[in-house]
């Protein structure tokens, strides 16, 4: 018997890619999902396509979705990144940078795509310490869309599977992510998260995400590897 499939949201990003060593190290043929959503940091898609290579997934798709029509957010609109924002500053309220309903949009994709693969398991690197804010990042919103995903299948609704929306780092802080990464062996210099990447091509060093990065990396005892600009 083959090992059993599973959907991995992965962005190119650290958490993702944390993420889809987790799900390749519990013995599942993973499925990488990103999507092309008119990011200003589209970049990280090319981050996404190194890391699914890296790290064994069995298909890599990338859907594209043109959220700049919707807009709301500084990824998807003409609404400056912050930077420079303290950590303080970072955990209190929801940012520009939040883009509306992202992550139901992505889970909504990722079912679809694990009920074609008749697998149960979807993982998403969600993080509810050591994050920006976002209210689709919760272990509330979690629960309430794996209780959706049940309801709204065909699978669900007629037995032949539990669906569930896995989220193993949903409670770890950045530096626990970033050890968990290396010791499954994650090449984290694959990988990309700056919000607002500079003409040169590094990472601006100073936008939530960066910043978040960069405490994780200090606090676990490490360096990143990916050279920012501050």
């Amino acid at each position: 018997m083959g090992a059993r499939p599973a959907v991995v949201l992965l962005s190119g990003g650290l958490d993702s890619a944390t993420v889809l060593a987790i799900a390749r190290e519990e013995g599942f043929e993973t499925h990488a999902l990103s999507f092309d959503y008119g990011q200003r940091h589209d970049r990280e898609l090319d981050a996404a396509r190194r890391v699914a290579r890296a790290l064994g997934a069995a298909r890599h798709l990338i859907l594209r979705l043109d959220l700049r029509t919707i807009g709301g957010s500084a990824l998807t609109a003409d609404i400056p990144v912050p930077q420079g924002r303290s950590v303080e500053a970072i955990a209190t309220g929801i940012p520009v940078t939040y883009v509306p309903a992202r992550n139901t949009i992505f889970l909504s994709h990722a079912l679809a795509w694990a009920e074609v693969l008749e697998c149960q398991d979807i993982f998403i690197g969600v993080n509810a310490l050591d994050y920006s804010g976002y209210p689709d990042c919760r272990p509330e919103f979690i629960e309430a869309f794996e209780r959706l995903a049940n309801l709204a299948t065909a699978a669900g609704v007629e037995g032949r599977t539990r669906l569930r929306i896995r989220a193993p780092l949903i409670r770890m802080t950045k530096a626990e992510i970033v050890a968990r990464g290396t010791a499954l062996g994650v090449d984290y210099g694959l990988t990309w998260s700056c919000y607002a990447p500079r003409p040169d091509g590094l990472a601006c060093g100073r936008c939530d995400s960066c910043l978040l990065r960069a405490k994780g990396f200090r606090e676990a005892g490490l360096r990143d590897p990916v050279p920012t600009a501050a």
